[in-house]
């Protein structure tokens, strides 16, 4: 195996284990020792540390190599746009209400019902982050980015069912109603009562972030795939 990608499967291996360890096993023993407020920046440390080499091996790959299909193609560009539009839906949408975010007013937002992009998933953020790896497999199933995206892919879905049985710890009673209410797995037919807002939101966000993904990477994406 090439020594680059390597490097690349063992950045990534340190950003999701230490995203996993420290959001659990490891959390109570380093707050007890460092406090919240130091347990936030050894979290933060190894967070971008990791993420910092994950981002510098894949850089160091290039865009050369072997492809399990096709990804270039109209209908796999389109799937992906949709795929992305979702995400960027359901991720302005988990900033609105989420029982799921460390927030102190939680069980109050669980005693609402269901709402917004709830509707589809209790975990829409981590879907949101799913959804994108998803799509940048999709067009680009490389060995590099099967590895990047597929980390993330990992984090977010494994990590919504840690953070369960971790808020089940710390809510008790108000997140297991909760938890009876909602999906784990996303439920398409929920984004026809996500909202006007998180819809108005997400289109924004994902016109943004598809225009400027031909200024980072130059390569036009979304819309501007065929608008260009």
């Amino acid at each position: 195996m090439d020594a680059k990608l390597v490097s690349l499967i063992a950045a990534s291996a340190a950003f999701v284990g230490s995203h996993f360890v420290l959001s659990h096993p490891l959390r109570s023993r380093v707050v007890a020792a460092v406090g919240p407020a130091g347990f936030q920046g050894v979290y933060s440390l190894f967070a971008f540390a990791s993420l910092g080499w994950m981002v510098m091996a894949f850089l160091a790959i290039g865009p050369e190599g072997t492809v399990l299909w096709n990804g270039t193609s109209d209908p796999v560009w389109a799937l992906a746009s949709l795929l992305t539009l979702i995400a960027s839906v359901l991720l302005l949408g988990s900033f609105m209400g989420n029982p799921a975010l460390p927030a102190p007013n939680a069980a109050q937002h669980a005693a609402r019902g269901v709402h917004g992009v709830f509707h589809v998933t209790r975990h829409p953020m981590m879907w949101a982050i799913a959804l994108w790896g998803m799509a940048h497999i999709l067009v680009r199933p490389d060995p590099r980015t099967l590895v990047l995206a597929g980390s993330f892919i990992l984090l977010a879905l494994a990590g919504s069912h840690l953070q369960d049985r971790k808020k089940q710890v710390l809510m008790g009673g108000a997140w297991q109603v909760w938890q009876a209410q909602t999906s784990y797995w996303p439920r398409p037919l929920g984004l026809l009562s996500a909202g006007w807002l998180p819809w108005l939101g997400g289109i924004l966000l994902w016109l943004g972030a598809t225009w400027a993904h031909v200024w980072l990477v130059y390569i036009p994406a979304g819309v501007w795939r065929w608008l260009g």
